[in-house]
């Protein structure tokens, strides 16, 4: 019962998104969607690499190196022991050849968004920063999935298990490079 009532949910709410795209909210959420392709997604990481190098963080970038790229290849892992199919419209405002379960956009900015917010956390002390931090990196993880949802190119539940993957292995990575950090501290002393 529960699996139907989350399909039905999922039909229902792809459709009436469909229903009602209009410009120039769908050329925002294009926007969005492109920003966070794998091209964007290379910019963004590129530059919170050079950005954490910069500023000493590297037990940071270390987590950013495994947590993104390995995030994305577990999507695509995930995306083909799945083999759901993505939203069909007859009038579609994205056609996509891959599978939909679960989304690649809304799992990379998860793991993105996640590490920065993660990151600033522990590195600035204020609070009023710590608490800035993660509200914008929810919102931009939140603004990726409705963007995908919008556009047709993914159903709820790909989005929301998207964002369940991405905490899951952004967990793993960053408790791994923690442990490793604490490790060779204590080796040192």
């Amino acid at each position: 019962m529960g699996q139907e009532a989350i399909t039905v949910l999922d039909v229902q709410v792809a459709h009436w998104f469909n229903a009602h795209a209009a410009e120039p909210f769908t050329g925002l959420m294009l926007g969005v969607s492109a920003m966070h392709s794998v091209a964007g997604m290379v910019l963004l990481f590129c530059a919170l690499a050079a950005w954490l190098w910069r500023e000493r963080a590297y037990y940071w970038l270390l987590a950013l190196v495994c947590s993104v790229p390995g995030g994305m290849l577990l999507n695509v892992v995930l995306k083909h022991v799945f083999q759901r199919a993505r939203p069909v419209f007859e009038d579609p405002l994205v056609t996509l050849a891959t599978y939909s379960f679960p989304s690649g956009h809304t799992t990379a900015a998860t793991c993105f968004y996640g590490l920065l917010a993660s990151y600033l956390v522990m590195a600035r002390p204020a609070w009023s920063v710590r608490l800035g931090t993660v509200a914008l990196c929810v919102a931009m993880v939140l603004l990726v999935a409705f963007s995908r949802v919008y556009l047709g190119a993914h159903y709820v539940s790909d989005v929301l298990a998207a964002m369940a993957e991405s905490v899951a292995w952004l967990a793993v990575c960053i408790t791994a490079i923690s442990t490793l950090r604490r490790r060779r501290e204590a080796k040192t002393v």
